[in-house]
């Protein structure tokens, strides 16, 4: 069920229509009220008076996360700090993290937008929503927690605790939704395994995972371990957090809150747009944020829009879930290479943990690449060559494979680094 039919069930002209007339006010908000945009918009000799169509908005120059670092932390607001009430953070996993400021319309627009993602997820009134995330300057946590609320469900704000103190929760509270990353899930579902907890003998029904990348291979394990549904959500902290997009029970893509966000798809090297249904790099315009709106935001992450009406009859544009970032992109002995295309291998390995890193090392001038994977037997050769051979045949690249004690590589309750760089150490 739809948590705002009347906005998620509209036809193409009517978003769009509604489209132009907020991007039109927040463009003159920002002309108005924010030195950055003012000097940006007068580079290209461009007057927010002047749009004419959404296609105007390409006459605009991107916005790069350096142009929110040199304006930290309040140079991008479009209001008094009087009129902020929340300050969060992105979570600086890629450099200096930078505020988020949220007024009171803020807030409440936020609550609804996740609370679409919930309740296209399969969340209702009658659920207990454990939130996993850690609750701080990070907007997935308070993202989730208020968004739970709005929609009328319990929250358990359980944050970072310890994973068997998570899964004590899961089974005396009787949660049946669980929010986090996908990888600190999949840490959950080992730690209830090892307490003797049987899959299904939980309450919990739904998984609703985002933050990070990951592979419909992990999905399915998550599904088989926790006996839940899994579904993607997407959000950024720069453009106030989850509440993006988010998969439907159906899940065939991840439904865009168009009447909040403008997004386009273009190319990562020409930065030129592509056609509906080819990946590219997001790039988002925000629609409604009064604190704090951002401009043609280059997100760097990797997807495909489609407009095509989706079986559960929302009507928005989809994107599909994110493979990963272009500052992900690895480039190994020429090959180009995501850490979740090596997640999908790892996974339909029988006899390997979905636990892994990918060590990054320079050889007489050449890149190198090692793939770090816990098992239950680390001296396995043939369990390793195996590996090997199926990375080397789905990446169409030679990548060498380390195997590690069960348990030995990092489990953090946040985003989980997959990528271990040495060579600049």
């Amino acid at each position: 069920m739809s948590w705002q039919p009347d906005r998620e069930e509209m036809d193409r002209e009517g978003i769009e229509q509604l489209q132009l007339e907020r991007l039109e006010a927040t463009l003159n908000r920002v002309q108005r009220s924010v030195p950055f945009y003012q000097r940006r918009f007068a580079e290209v000799g461009f007057d927010a008076e002047g749009l004419r169509s959404l296609d105007d908005l390409r006459r605009l120059p991107f916005t790069e996360k350096h142009d929110l670092r040199d304006n930290h932390p309040y140079g991008l607001f479009a209001v008094p700090l009087r009129d902020v009430v929340r300050i969060h953070a992105s979570s600086g996993t890629t450099g200096l993290a930078t505020a988020v400021g949220y007024t009171r319309n803020d807030l409440n627009t936020w609550s609804d937008l996740v609370a679409r993602v919930l309740s296209a997820g399969g969340v209702g009134k009658d659920d207990v929503v454990q939130v996993a995330f850690d609750y701080g300057l990070f907007t997935g946590a308070f993202g989730f927690h208020q968004g739970a609320e709005r929609l009328g469900a319990s929250v358990i704000p359980v944050s970072s605790a310890s994973a068997r103190r998570q899964v004590g929760i899961l089974e005396d509270y009787r949660s049946t939704a669980l929010v986090c990353t996908p990888s600190h899930a999949m840490t959950l579902a080992d730690a209830a395994r090892d307490a003797g907890i049987e899959p299904g003998s939980l309450s919990l029904r739904f998984g609703l995972f985002g933050a990070e990348p990951w592979s419909e291979s992990m999905r399915a394990e998550l599904q088989a371990k926790l006996k839940i549904v899994a579904t993607d959500n997407y959000g950024l902290s720069e453009v106030g957090g989850p509440g993006v997009a988010g998969e439907c029970l159906d899940r065939a893509g991840l439904h865009v809150a168009e009447d909040h966000f403008l997004v386009e798809v273009v190319d990562p090297e020409t930065l030129e747009p592509v056609p509906d249904g080819t990946q590219g790099e997001l790039v988002v315009t925000t629609l409604t944020r009064e604190a704090q709106p951002v401009i043609r935001f280059r997100t760097r992450d990797l997807a495909s829009i489609t407009r095509t009406p989706c079986a559960c009859g929302r009507r928005l544009a989809r994107m599909s879930r994110v493979k990963g970032r272009t500052d992900d992109l690895l480039l190994v002995k020429g090959a180009r290479v995501f850490p979740s295309e090596i997640e999908a291998v790892l996974l339909e390995v029988e006899g390997t943990d979905p636990h892994y890193e990918i060590v990054l090392d320079r050889k007489d001038g050449l890149d190198e690449a090692r793939v770090r994977v816990e098992a239950p037997f680390p001296g396995d050769e043939a369990l390793r060559g195996r590996i090997e051979r199926r990375l080397a045949s789905e990446l169409g690249v030679a990548v060498a494979v380390e195997l590690v004690e069960p348990r030995s590589l990092s489990r953090p309750e946040g985003k989980v680094r997959r990528v271990i760089d040495r060579r600049r150490s």
